[in-house]
């Protein structure tokens, strides 16, 4: 018997090559997990005798849940005047040298309490939710002192434990020298190390990033924290080659890192070395789109050293303060030339992986975790065509259902 039975779908299950479509699918699950999926005809008894809860999907089609793998979800305050600067034609760097950027959101997060950056963050998990997200990476990176990243943190595990969503929480404290230590960044690497420390022994964190650049930090600071992160048993991803190449990749790559993200600028090098780590590069387009930037990641590079792509929102108030990832999907083909497979697998299989949940959800397999999306388009394509619109029918988390509206 199964615990729930969905029938008359179009599941494509993005596991194997393809969108790994099944025609007049049914999907059974059991405890959390998917315990069956495949053409219904094949169910070894009629689905009433299975199961009491058979849910009919009209013929909508079934993915696995969406996989936003790179976001900062928890801050307070807006950027919406640096976006006008941009548009005059301030850079990105010179608003972060006269002390805005990263700084401006600091001081804004640091001013919050606890449950105002909850609240404003719950509003954005629910941005993502009726985009048909399940699982979603939440960085710190806006407190930059201990108690304003504990602070972070906390809130993105409140995320995870009342909003029953599946949340991965990742240190950012080297995001940005905050202004205390301006001009003192070795030192302030010491202090990121001593906060990861406190952080870990209070179960608050699950993977380590850095933000590698000529306006963050160099490979000689990102490597002290990642032989900490080490030193802890914590996985590691990192911002790399978004402005220039500063060789983060092949960096992250000899740490075994999760993900490199972003990637304009990345060398052939830097790819190999990914490729040969298992690193999954994570592709930003709306950073790109609203940066207005001109070097495009090396598609063509990574689908050539079988590099996996994962594409997400980066939600962010200064650099892409977007919560769509099906926007992404567009995104990533128009932009990126990605094809509409190349771009679900992104926010699917290879977003899991870019978080090292691939054992646990990013595909619609027996053993999985019944993390699905319903949508009403006639094929998985559909989602990266049509732009401004909401499909998604619905959510499964954990086979737990969750209806966009009242059935």
């Amino acid at each position: 018997m199964f615990d729930t039975l969905w029938k008359n779908v179009t599941a494509a299950t993005m596991a194997g090559e393809g969108f790994g479509i099944i025609n007049n699918a049914a999907i059974g699950v059991t405890g959390g997990k998917i315990s069956f999926i495949g053409p219904e005809n094949t169910l070894p008894k009629p689905a009433g005798q299975l199961c009491e809860y058979v849910f009919d999907a009209g013929g909508r089609v079934a993915t696995p849940g969406l996989i936003d793998c790179h976001t900062h979800l928890v801050y307070a305050g807006s950027r919406a005047h640096e976006f006008e600067q941009r548009l005059q034609g301030v850079s990105y760097e010179d608003i972060a040298r006269a002390g805005g950027g990263i700084a401006s959101t600091v001081k804004a997060t640091r001013e919050a309490s606890e449950d105002q950056l909850f609240d404003l963050a719950l509003l954005r998990l629910r941005s993502l939710f009726l985009d048909g997200t399940t699982t979603v990476e939440v960085k710190s990176g806006y407190g930059l002192d201990f108690e304003s990243e504990r602070k972070i943190l906390r809130v993105a595990t409140r995320l995870r434990d009342e909003a029953a969503f599946r949340v991965q929480r990742t240190f950012l404290g080297a995001h940005a020298v905050p202004p205390e230590f301006k001009a003192r960044a070795d030192e302030y690497v010491d202090a990121v190390c001593d906060m990861m420390q406190k952080l870990h022994a209070e179960q608050l964190v699950d993977t380590v990033d850095a933000f590698c650049e000529n306006i963050g930090f160099t490979t000689q600071q990102t490597r002290r924290i990642f032989e900490k992160a080490k030193s802890l048993g914590l996985p590691v991803k990192l911002h790399a080659e978004q402005l220039s190449d500063m060789q983060g990749a092949q960096l992250a790559a000899e740490y075994g890192a999760l993900s490199a993200d972003h990637l304009e600028y990345i060398s052939e090098a830097g790819v190999a070395a990914m490729a040969k780590a298992g690193t999954v590069a994570v592709l930003l387009p709306g950073a790109f789109y609203y940066l207005r930037e001109k070097t495009l990641p090396p598609v063509a590079l990574f689908r050539q050293y079988g590099v996996p792509m994962a594409i997400a929102t980066d939600h962010n108030p200064g650099t892409s303060p977007v919560l769509s990832p099906v926007l992404m999907l567009n995104m990533a083909c128009t932009l990126f030339r990605m094809t509409p497979e190349e771009a679900l697998a992104g926010l699917t299989r290879n977003a899991a992986k870019a978080l090292g949940y691939d054992k646990i959800c990013g595909t619609l397999e027996t053993g999985k975790a019944a993390d699905m999306a319903l949508w009403d388009i006639a094929h998985p394509r559909d989602l990266s065509y049509a732009v401004g619109h909401r499909p998604c029918h619905g959510i499964m988390i954990a086979g737990d259902w969750h209806p966009q509206e009242p059935e």
